[in-house]
C-alpha cells in the first residue's frame, strides 16, 4: 500500500530547499551565491574548509555534518562553505574567497574538476593543502579521496538496472555534469559492462546532463519518455537524478514498466522508493568522506607521511590503498530498496 505520494513529497523537498537559505540567514551568514557562509572560527589550529559542489541538497548537507563531527571530535578549526548555485564558476569564487582569507587546507568536491584546476593550482602554489573527492583525475591536489573504485561502482549500478530489466530493452543514463569525472566513470563503466554482459540491452540517446538538479532531471526524463516510448530503464548519477526521474515516471503511471536506479540518499529518495517510482538507490556516506578528508589534510599539515594501510579513523577508511595521488577507502557501497530504506536516515 502506498504511503505519502511521491509528487507530494517532491513538493515538500522543493519547499525544504527554499527554506534552507532562509534558515541559514536566521542563524548564520550567507555568501552572495546563496550558499553557506563561514562560521565563527572557534576551533584551534589551522583553518581547514570543506567546499562542496553546492549547498542546499541532502547529500552535501550530510557532507557538512561529517566536517562538523570532525571539528567537534578534534577541536580543530574545520567547517564547510559553499555556493548555493549548481555552477562551476560559483564554486571557483568560493575557493578564491577562502584563499583570500589565508586558509591552510581545502577539501573540495569539484562541480567540474577541470574548472577548479587553476584555482587549486594557485592554492598549492601558496602551500595550501588540497584534498579532493569525486575527482580521481585531478592534477592540482595533494590527494584525491575515493570511497571505492569507480568502475566497480558503475558496474554494480548496471547490474542492478539490468537485473530489473530482465537483461533487455532500452535504457538511458544521467549525470550531474558531463565534466564530473566520477559520474562519467560510472556511466562509462556501466555501458561497457552492459555491452559485455547484457547484449540485448541498448543505451539510447546521449548521456543526459542534469546539473545536480531534480527539476532538470524531471524535465529530461519527460523528454526521454516522449522520445523513446519503449524505454525500460534509467540510471542516475547525481543524488537528485532519481528523484526527478522517478517523479516523471510516476506521473506517467509507468512505475511497473520503467526501472529507476542510481546514486541518492534515503532521505531524498524514500518517497519514490515507497511509491515504486524508484527501484533502488546506492550510496556511500558523504559524512565519512568529509571526516576522512579533514584527517588527511591535518596529517599533511603536520608533516605526516600518507601510506598504504593507513587508518583515517572513520568507517570505510581504516585501511586505505594509494594509487598515485588517488586514495581508495575499503568502504563498500550500500544498495537500498523498499526492504531496507528505513534503516537509513540521511
Amino acid at each position: 500500500m502506498r504511503k505519502t505520494s511521491f509528487k507530494g513529497r517532491i513538493t515538500a523537498i522543493a519547499a525544504a530547499a527554499v527554506a534552507v537559505p532562509m534558515a541559514l540567514t536566521a542563524c548564520g551568514s550567507l555568501d552572495e551565491e546563496g550558499g553557506e557562509g563561514a562560521p565563527a572560527a572557534d576551533g584551534d589550529g589551522p583553518t581547514m574548509v570543506t567546499v562542496p559542489k553546492l549547498t542546499g541538497i541532502s547529500w552535501f548537507t550530510r557532507l557538512g555534518e561529517g566536517t562538523d563531527r570532525y571539528a567537534e571530535d578534534t577541536g580543530e578549526n574545520a567547517y564547510m562553505q559553499g555556493s548555493g548555485q549548481a555552477d562551476a564558476n560559483a564554486q571557483v569564487r568560493v575557493i578564491d574567497d577562502l584563499l583570500a582569507q589565508n586558509v591552510e587546507a581545502l577539501n573540495v568536491v569539484p562541480f567540474q574538476p577541470d574548472a577548479v584546476e587553476q584555482v587549486l593550482g594557485e592554492a598549492m602554489d601558496d602551500d595550501v593543502v588540497v584534498i579532493t573527492h569525486e575527482a580521481p583525475e585531478i592534477e592540482n591536489a595533494d590527494y584525491d579521496l575515493e570511497a571505492f573504485r569507480n568502475a566497480d561502482y558503475g558496474q554494480n549500478l548496471m547490474e542492478q538496472l539490468a537485473t530489473r530489466m530482465d537483461g533487455e530493452g532500452e535504457y538511458a543514463l544521467m549525470v550531474g555534469s558531463l565534466s564530473s569525472a566520477t559520474h562519467m566513470d560510472w556511466v562509462n563503466a556501466a555501458i561497457e559492462y552492459q555491452e559485455e554482459n547484457y547484449p540485448e540491452m541498448e543505451h539510447v540517446g546521449d548521456i543526459v546532463e542534469t546539473s545536480d538538479d531534480s527539476q532538470q532531471a524531471y524535465e529530461r526524463m519527460q523528454e526521454l519518455l516522449s522520445a523513446y516510448p519503449d524505454l525500460k530503464g534509467v540510471q542516475g548519477s547525481a543524488s537528485t537524478d532519481v528523484v526527478g526521474a522517478g517523479q516523471a515516471v510516476e506521473e506517467a503511471g509507468l512505475q511497473d514498466d520503467i526501472t529507476v536506479v542510481g546514486t541518492s540518499t534515503a532521505e531524498d529518495a524514500r518517497a519514490g522508493i515507497e511509491s515504486g517510482a524508484i527501484d533502488l538507490i546506492t550510496f556511500w556516506d558523504p559524512a565519512d568522506a568529509a571526516y576522512a578528508m579533514n584527517v588527511l589534510s591535518k596529517a599533511i599539515l603536520d608533516g605526516e607521511e600518507i601510506t598504504d594501510g593507513m587508518d583515517l579513523g572513520v568507517d570505510g577508511y581504516e585501511n586505505i590503498t594509494i594509487d598515485g595521488k588517488v586514495i581508495y577507502g575499503d568502504e563498500a557501497w550500500i544498495n537500498v530498496t523498499e526492504e531496507n530504506v528505513d534503516e537509513y536516515d540521511f
